[in-house]
């Protein structure tokens, strides 16, 4: 399974799933994970996808420059 940190709220982390969110207890999620990682299920425990995340901050970054360009 993967997903997409959207936030932290106190003792769980919403990961966004296929459009859906679901909360995950921060027990089981991996302590390098932060908001806007790229993470999957593994062992039972979410990790992050190092990447897939930098794949995706850098379409990001991409999508920006082009938005405010001159």
């Amino acid at each position: 399974m993967k997903g997409i940190v959207d936030r932290l709220e106190e003792e769980y982390m919403v990961i966004e799933i296929e459009g859906k969110t679901i909360d995950v207890n921060t027990k089981e999620i991996a302590k390098d994970v932060k908001v806007g990682d790229v993470v999957v299920f593994v062992d039972g425990v979410w990790t992050t996808d190092k990447h897939e995340t930098k794949q995706r901050k850098s379409q990001i970054t991409k999508l920006m420059n082009q938005v405010w360009e001159d």
